[in-house]
């Protein structure tokens, strides 16, 4: 390189360094004021302090920058140990530019400015001063390179253990399980071979008695068929929110499975072809939908006694549709359950108040029962204080006559409603999926909050009673047998998620019905289905206080024995691609309002942590009732919720100026309320998560003791990074896993497009398979005609989440 252009390049390095120098020490120094760390305010002085003496080429340029570099090696050991991601963040830049300082056209141009001896050539000079200078910066680098290769084989976040395997009783042994283990999905014992409920049973197990996919053999699975519906979203009209989350049925030799636009398709399950296929004709222009997605279907056997009214189908399949419907259709060939309301339906806006289209609708499946089908449905969330009614409604699974209904706002009434009457203005939705027991006869509710989710300042003795709770409701009557709430005074949008999961525990040598909720805040509520006391120890802990003015905040909350929920949020747990987004993730926590789990909103702005995306989402558990585990999901978010003061109900505060015709309604706009919410994901500049991953792990439970037994990060960011690599850092979840008596896993619905099988005793993965877009569903496993287990998964992507939209539904088995 000529004597130019290695002036050239010790200038740029002057440069960088100086720029370098003065964003981290300004930066630092802002940070320092809030509170937080002096590490980057020591650094950028010492970048700038390398740069002043690059510049008069002086080697010490070299020893200060090698002072640098070490502090900043025993810094971030001190805040994050070996753990690789943090570690690379903090030093990801510092390390790059120490080996740039080494380059020749960088040191050659360093020493004193006397010409070498014998040498006339310009820009020669002595190296002696160099050598010197070079060996600690040198050394210090090569720590820096061998800390992070032992970081990248150590994870701290990662917990070894195992469970035994399963008792070998007859019935385990032969892969099924007692009758109360079953459940079922309408009075009736599932076959093994079956999944009658988007449950499999109305337990909500996601348990599979069937043994043919075993550790052993799980590697050797590969794709048996596949069909693609032809329904993407992206038509005129569709909300962002438009997913292929269904987790099919499998009834016979058919499985049956719904579609994002609300179709209704019968598939061989063997071989995968179409037996029939049935359009709902819902026109999306008339919609204002949040969500448009149809997670599943509801399945009612044909009676074995007398048969049912004129017109009626021996067999029923229900579908809850977007537009507010409820259809029956005959599981043969598609047509209308003619005996069914008015030709196969009925109308779920019957005396709902604020009738409005597209604002209350049902995206998950009914629970059936021998004689009822239970529906709840989701209203819009923060758009208004006059939304619709949050009514659990039974009607005759034949007739369709209206049996009874539970309104939380005038919960004593449960006969059915006089015409003319309408439900509860803005009572708590139940838009997840309930479970049932029978025998017990009760069905258990999972609830939401009232909007607005973040202001609760008007809220009934009703809604602080049935908000955020799971309630048990009498089969015959409606009555509420009990209720356990899972958050008090719901500020943070911690709806209860998920199905809740049936299953006998044995407790202190006594065989105890259980209930498992798993919520958003990260419990699994482990509770007596009998009765709702807690199997497990349930404890109410100190909450943080101060809401703003005209709300308030519980003062204590809820914690299960068995909680996922995280450590608080520290300055050492915030991360970026560099040091400098990191800086900047570091202020901005600094500048939030943030006392730990359940911060209320504020008006500068409150770190919600778990963020309301949830720890469980509607994926939920699967648990496992010869071995009495949870296989789980957990997933770990924040978010920033602020409230924005309203002056009027008319105007748009936080969504613009113009709404689009047929868009989103506006949403966290809370009108009749007065406060706006602006919520947001907690991302850096770049729009990577501030808090350091992993962001998800699968993780096994024994539900008698509430111990986590192992636990491990889960995902890769190849689809969700600029750059497709599949670093397995622990990605988010949404879809639920199943288990399987045979002693596997699976689970399609993490951000990376990707389908896999796990060891239940151990967590260890066992295989995956590449999908062609996202899996945000639930799998299913069901054995064929052929006698083969299939393993079935839905990839259709969330528009949310951003993965790639899809139309798949892929079967796997073993090999012939």
């Amino acid at each position: 390189m000529r004597h130019t252009e290695r002036s050239a390049a010790l200038w740029a390095m002057v440069i960088l360094l100086a720029v370098l120098g003065l964003a981290a020490g300004g930066g630092g120094l802002w940070l320092a004021v809030l509170g937080g760390s002096w590490y980057y305010a020591v650094a950028g002085l010492l970048l700038l302090v390398t740069a002043v003496l690059l510049a008069k080429r002086s080697p010490a340029a070299l020893w200060a920058y090698a002072l640098l570099v070490i502090g900043t090696l025993v810094w971030a050991l001190w805040e994050a140990g070996l753990d690789w991601w943090p570690l690379a963040a903090r030093g990801d830049v510092i390390a790059v530019v120490g080996f740039l300082l080494l380059l020749p056209w960088v040191t050659r141009r360093l020493g004193d400015r006397r010409p070498m001896a014998g040498v006339r050539a310009p820009g020669a000079y002595s190296v002696g001063a160099f050598r010197g200078a070079g060996i600690p910066l040198t050394a210090s680098l090569a720590i820096v390179l061998l800390v992070g290769v032992a970081s990248w084989f150590t994870d701290p976040h990662r917990i070894e253990g195992s469970f035994p395997p399963p008792p070998q009783t007859a019935s385990a042994a032969n892969g099924t399980t007692s009758g109360a283990a079953t459940g079922s999905a309408a009075g009736a014992q599932v076959p093994d071979g079956e999944w009658q409920a988007y449950g499999r049973t109305g337990y909500g197990q996601r348990y599979s008695p069937l043994t043919g996919i075993t550790p052993q053999n799980a590697d050797r699975l590969q794709v048996a068929w596949t069909y693609d519906t032809g329904d993407l979203r992206g038509r005129p009209g569709d909300p962002k929110e438009t997913t292929f989350e269904v987790t099919p049925l499998k009834i016979g030799n058919r499985l049956y499975l719904c579609s994002p636009h609300q179709q209704v398709i019968a598939l061989d399950a063997t071989t995968g072809k179409q037996v029939w296929r049935r359009d709902l004709q819902i026109d999306p222009k008339q919609l204002a939908l949040q969500h448009l997605t149809c997670r599943g279907l509801s399945y009612h056997p044909a009676a074995t006694s007398t048969a049912g009214p004129a017109g009626a189908c021996a067999a029923k399949l229900f579908m809850p549709t977007a537009d507010g419907r409820l259809v029956a259709l005959n599981p043969e060939d598609g047509s209308p359950c003619a005996g069914f309301g008015q030709d196969g339906q009925i109308s779920l806006w019957a005396n709902m108040p604020n009738v409005r289209p597209g604002a209350y609708y049902s995206t998950s499946p009914p629970v059936v029962t021998a004689s009822l089908i239970i529906v709840g449905g989701t209203v819009l969330d923060n758009v208004s204080t006059k939304e619709q009614s949050g009514v659990i409604r039974a009607f005759d699974v034949d007739t369709g006559a209206l049996v009874w209904n539970w309104d939380s706002g005038n919960p004593d009434q449960t006969a059915p409603i006089a015409g003319g009457q309408t439900y509860t203005v803005n009572s708590p939705n139940s838009w997840s999926i309930s479970s049932v027991d029978e025998q017990l006869g009760m069905v258990y509710v999972p609830l939401g909050n009232q909007p607005p989710d973040q202001w609760g300042g008007h809220r009934s003795p009703a809604v602080e009673r049935f908000s955020s709770s799971v309630v048990a409701l009498d089969l015959r009557t409606g009555a509420v047998r009990w209720v356990f709430q899972t958050v008090h005074h719901d500020l943070w949008d911690y709806d209860v998620p998920a199905q809740p999961s049936l299953i006998d525990l044995t407790v202190n040598g006594q065989a105890v019905p259980a209930l498992v909720q798993p919520t958003k805040q990260g419990e699994l509520f482990v509770l007596d289905r009998r009765t709702g006391q807690p199997v497990l120890p349930v404890t109410e802990r100190p909450a943080p206080q101060g809401a703003v003015e005209g709300d308030h905040t519980a003062p204590t909350q809820p914690v299960s024995a068995l909680s996922y929920d995280p450590p608080p949020l520290t300055g050492a747990d915030m991360w970026g691609a560099t040091m400098f987004d990191q800086l900047a993730c570091r202020i901005a926590l600094k500048r939030l309002r943030y006392d730990g789990r359940f911060t209320p909103p504020s008006l500068q702005g409150s770190l919600i942590y778990p963020g309301n995306f949830g720890v469980f989402n509607w994926g939920g558990i699967a648990v496992d009732p010869q071995r009495q585990i949870a296989f789980t999901t957990p997933a770990y978010l924040a978010f920033v919720s602020q409230l924005v003061p309203r002056q009027n109900d008319t105007d748009l505060y936080v969504q613009g100026s113009e709404r689009p015709e047929f868009s989103l309604p506006a949403l966290n706009e809370n009108f009749g309320a007065p406060y706006a919410v602006k919520l947001a994901p907690f991302v850096s500049v770049l729009g990577l998560p501030c808090q350091a991953p992993p962001w998800g792990y699968v993780a096994g439970a024994d539900l008698t003791t509430g111990k986590v037994v192992w636990k491990h990060k889960n995902g890769t960011t190849r689809d969700a990074a600029p750059v497709p690599l599949p670093f397995r850092m622990g990605v988010p979840n949404l879809g639920g896993p199943i288990v399987t008596a045979g002693g596997v896993a699976f689970l399609s619905g993490t951000i990376d497009y990707y389908v896999r099988a796990y060891d239940v005793g151990n967590g260890r993965q066992l295989w995956e398979s590449r999908l062609p877009a996202g899996g945000q569903a639930t799998p299913m496993t069901y054995q064929g005609d052929d006698g083969r287990q299939y393993v079935v998964v839905v990839a259709g992507g969330h528009g949310s989440l951003g993965t790639a939209a899809g139309d798949s539904v892929i079967a796997y088995a073993l090999p012939k």
